[in-house]
């Protein structure tokens, strides 16, 4: 009897009784007591469930509760096994969790489950849930623990769980054992060949991808079910290396299927596993070259983001790839890396510390150099195709795990897009562009060389505010076709630089969207040490009046944006006769261009006879000079030229002289037609 007085059990009752009893002593003492000044707690009970399913709290003790089954006599025990009742007809019960209690067994385990993701073997109280999936990963080390464990107890205690999970997972085990004989898989059972750990390999946006697998669970969707890999890979984020999320689904399939045909599976399967591993090496190599900033060019697929998902662009352009002017310029979309296990890192790009003017310096990029390292264009000159890198290697096992795209801003489409390593090309430059240029040998030299210092020694010069006037705004203006924007691009092809150009329809009319627009280019071009052009700039330049407000706002912008400009600006204009005389005092160069010449005409034409592709056609001088003689700018020479090699490809020849005499003649008809009609509408009116 005294034993049955001092069991916990009846322990824990007596207390929750007193409790009860001295509560309501207390509050039948007290009678006048206000309210909430009783220093002793109430107890309620939630009540059994009425018809409609509801329940209540009530001051009653359950009568109907089974005693607590762990207790200071369960504690004793290495391990808590708790079963429950079995439903698939072979046993009666099945094993729903177990404790783990033994100080010795979680020692042992601390190595057998070392890095498994979500188990802390350290814990007081650690559980251990079906179907026990850390165990069916880790089976062999479990074996090889209790094979070579030395002290006596903890062996038993090892073999103890040992026994107890062998006899509950003998089916798991002998099923993903065959599974993996045959090279098959169902759905139910696909966790088994994905332990957290493993490499994984899918095909993404056709192409090859490795990942590192974390985590896995099954999920219904409105599409059906599936289940989803959480992975890592590793990736850029503008200053550091580091590992990004990334997620895989392999959707619901009937029966078996191989493998190798999962959407998702482990590396280790893949039949050309050698070769496949030394692809995306390399690739990873490609990825750590490139990370940073970069002018290239590419021709592909790429990723941009749309309403409602991703939308997929075939661009061909050139594009410049920096992941930091990424999370500056798209700060809702902005890469967000976990720390590698070794920390790696790289050089600032080489406009990093500006986009941080209002930020401490990092003292880890102190020593940072900036420098080409794609494109050589002068030894003493810092040109925008590159930064060296200063950064501890990734190891082949990082390089692995390397995205297969970057972050980057096309040029030509003028949207950031997510680009596919793969199809990033090595810009090839033309030489002779800027030979190709029809102006006098003073002009070519004074636009170059001023381009060319801006770049180099834009901070050597300020104005009495900050940041103020650092800029080289140079307006050319003339006639259409005359090499205006030519010129620009000549300039920038002769530098390596990238070439932003831009049109009044490209930034809008608004006065609000044409702002932020327009600040967001000017920040890119500066940072990027790019040459910027704003071609037919008419609606900007033009004159103010006091009858056109709208358009009052957008000069006004322009004017203003402008004075902090630090980059290269060329603006082109057909009627300069129209500009505001704000623009005057902000223009550093300002060059007419007018009609072409004869010998200019014949210099253009030969040009765009060097250009043409395939066999280069043979004119002679006579045909030349004859050609020079039509009065032509150099936008309809080259129409002519191209309308001319169609006409001979149609007839299966090589351009000749023959073909553009034709394609002139018909022009000059269709002139000559328009002309006489001119003259018919004036002798009506007369």
């Amino acid at each position: 009897m005294t034993l049955l007085m001092s069991s916990p059990a009846v322990a824990v009752e007596d207390a929750a009784a007193s409790l009860v009893d001295r509560t309501t002593i207390g509050i039948d003492a007290s009678p006048d007591v206000k309210p909430g000044m009783i220093t002793d707690v109430k107890n309620l009970y939630q009540s059994k469930p009425d018809n409609l399913g509801k329940t209540t709290w009530v001051d009653k003790y359950p009568d109907d509760l089974e005693e607590a089954a762990e207790n200071a006599e369960s504690a004793r025990y290495a391990l808590l096994i708790r079963n429950s009742k079995c439903y698939d007809g072979r046993k009666k019960l099945q094993i729903d969790s177990i404790v783990v209690q033994s100080p010795l067994l979680k020692q042992a385990l601390s190595s057998v489950l070392k890095d498994y993701p979500g188990i802390t073997t350290t814990l007081d109280r650690l559980t251990f849930k079906a179907p026990f999936q850390a165990f069916i990963h880790r089976w062999k080390n479990l074996l090889e623990a209790l094979e070579s464990e030395q002290d006596r107890e903890t062996k038993d205690h090892l073999g103890l769980l040992h026994r107890i999970l062998e006899v509950e997972l003998r089916d798991d085990l002998k099923a993903r054992d065959d599974f993996i004989l045959n090279g098959v898989i169902t759905y139910g059972t696909i966790w088994m060949i994905f332990e957290p750990g493993t490499t994984v390999f899918t095909v993404k946006d056709e192409q090859h991808c490795a990942a590192k697998f974390n985590n896995g669970n099954y999920q219904q969707t409105h599409c059906g079910n599936r289940y989803v890999l959480g992975c890592q890979v590793v990736d850029w984020d503008g200053e550091n290396f580091g590992l990004g999320s990334a997620q895989f689904y392999v959707c619901e399939f009937e029966g078996t299927t191989e493998i190798t045909k999962l959407s998702a599976y482990p590396l280790e399967y893949h039949p050309n596993l050698f070769k496949v591993k030394e692809a995306l090496i390399q690739r990873g190599k490609a990825f750590e070259e490139l990370s940073g900033y970069h002018y290239k060019n590419y021709q592909g697929i790429a990723m941009g983001d749309g309403p409602w998902g991703p939308i997929k662009y075939n661009v061909d352009s050139r594009i410049i790839i920096d992941t930091y002017a990424w999370n500056r310029f798209n700060p809702n979309k902005q890469v967000n890396l976990a720390t590698l296990a070794r920390p790696i890192k790289k050089a600032r790009s080489i406009h990093s510390e500006e986009y941080d003017e209002d930020e401490g310096e990092d003292e880890d990029y102190e020593d940072s150099d900036d420098c080409d390292d794609d494109e050589e264009y002068d030894d003493d000159e810092v040109v925008t195709t590159g930064e060296k890198s200063n950064t501890t290697s990734l190891t082949n096992d990082q390089l692995l795990l390397c995205s297969a795209s970057l972050k980057g801003y096309s040029l030509k489409n003028k949207k950031w897009l997510t680009f596919s390593i793969d199809s990033v090309l090595d810009i090839k430059y033309s030489e002779s562009a800027f030979e190709s240029l029809v102006l006098p040998e003073d002009h070519k030299e004074l636009i170059l060389a001023l381009a060319e210092s801006q770049i180099q020694h834009r901070d050597s010069f300020d104005d009495v505010i900050q940041g103020k006037g650092k800029g080289m705004i140079m307006l050319l203006s003339g006639p259409p076709g005359v090499g205006k924007t030519l010129t620009a691009e000549s300039v920038a092809e002769t530098m390596r630089a990238p070439l932003y150009m831009m049109s009044a329809g490209d930034l809008g009319l608004d006065s609000s969207a044409v702002e932020s627009s327009l600040s967001n280019v000017l920040e890119m071009a500066s940072k990027w040490n790019a040459v910027l052009l704003l071609d037919e700039a008419d609606v900007f330049l033009e004159q103010r009046s006091s009858h056109d407000l709208e358009r009052n706002k957008l000069v006004s912008i322009f004017l203003r944006i402008l004075e902090y400009y630090e980059g290269i600006l060329f603006l082109t204009t057909n009627r300069v006769d129209n500009i505001d005389a704000a623009f005057q005092s902000r223009i550093h160069i300002s060059m007419q261009y007018g009609e072409l010449s004869k010998s200019s005409r014949r210099h253009v034409w030969v040009n765009f006879l060097n250009a043409s592709k395939g066999k280069k056609p043979s004119f002679s001088d006579e045909d030349l000079d004859n050609l020079a003689g039509y009065k032509m700018n150099g936008r309809e020479i080259k129409n002519v030229l191209k309308t001319a090699q169609l006409l001979a490809s149609k007839k299966g020849k090589g351009l000749a002289y023959g073909h553009v005499e034709s394609v002139l003649a018909i022009e000059q008809r269709h002139v000559g037609e328009q002309a006489r009609m001119g003259t018919k509408r004036l002798f009506i009116q007369d």
